[in-house]
């Protein structure tokens, strides 16, 4: 083989001269490439012909990727990706926006079409190419302002593996989740990149690293990052740690100068609201506060109404004699409860009163709202430093030592409780006369009123033990009515 003719790709009609192989170097020899002939008439089809050509030293040879299917299938590598993270077109992840402007909102996970803007995280509903096709108000995308922002990976803020949490500088905060970590690894450096960058562009604080905004001022607040290894968040599982080092991988942001500041400026205010605030007696005098009568103690009441008596108690004894005696289960038969709470606030605002009024037609709410007020006392009408005395007393098997040991201990009752007790004996007394029309017996009556007008300041003993001789003092009083309270016998 006298040579080698080499087919030239400069043009047709030009023969290349021919070259021995012994003239081609030791860079040259075994270099080859494939080159496409030219066609010699337009008509004519196009042929592929393998030809040996000398390269250029000059130009080095880029080696062929054998993979240009996988590329054009798959989208851009995950180095490729880090290395330009604007190329990050867009990519379905689970999305949950935990917090907004400081407010703490629902979790709720939602599927979005995640997009890596100049600026902003974009999170369509659905992918981009539905939404522009689709144009609908919906289908606006909800955008995460990325300059000044904090991202890093969490494990506390939800039970979900590969989470990383977005921190905008206005407070707001987005989870974001993928089943694959290298998925979401891919994002977090992406974004952690874009937002390096936005922070640096912007000349932000520490270094140009960026850092928070607060929504009312321009102050930056300090950001700090951190990020797990490359094993990943999958691999840390909060089940295997101790309870006593449970520690969160992205601490809590650091809000210290201007937080503290405000608290302080919240503990002054409120030292001062306490220093000026005005008394009690200023605000009872001006009526913007007002003493219950229920549920207030017997000798505060009648002390601040300048009576023995209540006068509440006077007004429903007064009611029912005039138009209850009569009435079937009078105090056994119980009235409306929220007519009866209507009429307790009625009273404790101080309104006048008056139960002849067609709204306290029912004299079953008369008695109930009295029943009420005995029970709502903070100490009982007996008082209980006297409840062993009168268990003590009523043990007693004759009547006469009975009926004096019971008169003696209410002779010495307060003289609140002696008065109060003395009308409302009389007046039970008097509803026993009409017992023929109203049913009533001095058993159902002590019944009613034995756990209503004395109970034990503690329950440490048997109730039922209790009760039963509460029932047995009120029904006895009851019936000695008359002698231990001196009254006329009429």
């Amino acid at each position: 083989m006298a040579g080698t003719r080499i087919t030239s790709i400069t043009g047709p009609g030009t023969q290349p001269p021919l070259i021995h192989p012994s003239q081609l170097t030791g860079a040259a020899q075994g270099t080859v490439q494939m080159r496409i002939k030219a066609s010699q008439t337009p008509g004519e089809r196009l042929s592929q012909t393998k030809s040996m050509v000398l390269t250029e030293p000059e130009s080095p040879l880029k080696p062929i990727s054998r993979h240009r299917r996988n590329q054009s299938q798959h989208g851009l590598g995950i180095s490729e990706a880090l290395d330009n993270p604007g190329l990050l077109k867009g990519e379905y992840l689970n999305k949950a926006k935990i917090s907004e402007g400081g407010k703490k909102l629902r979790k709720n996970w939602t599927t979005v079409w995640v997009v890596l803007d100049s600026e902003q995280l974009l999170l369509y509903k659905e992918s981009k190419q539905e939404a522009l096709t689709n144009l609908k108000p919906g289908n606006k995308p909800e955008g995460v302002d990325l300059c000044g922002a904090v991202i890093d990976w969490t494990t506390e803020k939800s039970s979900r593996k590969n989470v990383i949490q977005i921190t905008t500088s206005l407070g707001s905060e987005f989870l974001l989740q993928a089943d694959s970590y290298p998925t979401i690894c891919k994002w977090h450096d992406a974004v952690k990149q874009r937002v390096d960058s936005l922070s640096g562009e912007a000349g932000g604080p520490a270094g140009g690293r960026g850092g928070l905004r607060r929504s009312n001022s321009s102050e930056y607040l300090p950001r700090t990052s951190r990020s797990l290894p490359r094993d990943g968040p999958a691999r840390s599982s909060t089940k295997e740690r101790k309870p006593g080092n449970r520690h969160s991988i992205l601490p809590k942001l650091n809000y210290s100068a201007s937080d503290s500041a405000d608290k302080n400026g919240v503990k002054n205010r409120l030292k001062k609201f306490i220093t000026r605030r005005p008394s009690m007696k200023t605000l009872q005098e001006k009526g913007i506060i007002k003493d219950r009568v229920f549920g207030c103690h017997l000798l505060t009441l009648c002390e601040r109404e300048e009576t023995l008596v209540p006068r509440f108690v006077k007004l429903c004894v007064e009611a029912v004699e005039k138009r209850g005696l009569e009435a079937d289960g009078i105090y056994r038969v119980s009235g409306n409860l929220a007519t009866i709470q209507k009429l307790r606030f009625l009273v404790d605002q101080e309104e006048e009163l008056d139960l002849d009024d067609s709204q306290w037609e029912d004299i079953h709410v008369v008695t109930g709202a009295l029943k009420m007020f005995f029970r709502e006392l903070p100490e009982p009408l007996f008082p209980f430093r006297f409840f062993d005395q009168f268990v003590e007393a009523i043990k007693t098997k004759e009547l006469k030592p009975k009926v004096q040991a019971l008169k003696k201990l209410v002779l010495q009752l307060p003289k609140p409780n002696q008065e109060t007790m003395r009308l409302l004996f009389r007046h039970l007394h008097r509803i026993l006369e009409y017992s023929v029309k109203n049913l009533m017996s001095t058993q159902g009556i002590s019944i009613v009123f034995g756990p209503t007008l004395m109970w034990p300041e503690l329950d440490c003993g048997n109730m039922a033990f209790n009760m039963v001789y509460q029932n047995q003092i009120v029904e006895f009083i009851l019936m000695e009515s008359v002698e231990i309270f001196s009254l006329d016998r009429k």
